[in-house]
């Protein structure tokens, strides 16, 4: 098995529980990333599944859809997360720390694992994995403001 990382930080303005109740508790829509959560328990060890789009409540949840856990939970500072999206593994560590001035220093590190496919397979697709997995991180950090802003209370 093959993995990649990458890890970036940004600040927000936003305190800290502001910043943990858009980016660990999982609502049971997404309208930043247009995806639905099912959520069975809280804190380590609740898992969910998530489906694009809508989900209407009591709506099954196909076979297919990618299956996460929480491996890590020490509110309102770190998170971890695994999703299994079919042959990948992808683990979402988010760390949360006060600034000075009333903001939040959001730390994340993303990795993915992809499994199966011979080892000249995955030394090929190496640089591509590396530009994924970066520009998914990008793409998070930059829509924090985004995502807070979703669940301003």
């Amino acid at each position: 098995m093959g993995t990649t990382a990458a890890s970036g930080e940004r600040e927000v303005a936003e305190p800290p529980e502001r910043v943990w109740r858009a980016l660990a508790e999982l609502a049971p829509y997404c309208a930043v990333c247009d995806v639905s959560y099912v959520v069975r328990g809280e804190g380590r060890g609740a898992t969910f599944s998530c489906v694009p789009g809508r989900r209407e409540d009591g709506a099954p949840v196909a076979d297919g859809a990618a299956r996460g856990e929480i491996v890590e939970w020490e509110p309102p500072r770190v998170v971890t997360s695994l999703l299994r999206v079919h042959a990948e593994t992808w683990t979402t560590r988010i760390e949360l720390a006060p600034t000075g001035t009333g903001g939040t220093r959001v730390r994340m590190a993303l990795s993915r694992a992809a499994s199966g496919g011979t080892p000249l397979r995955r030394v090929l697709r190496g640089p591509a994995d590396r530009r994924l997995v970066r520009r998914t991180l990008a793409a998070e950090l930059d829509r924090l403001p985004e995502h807070i802003a979703q669940r301003a209370d």
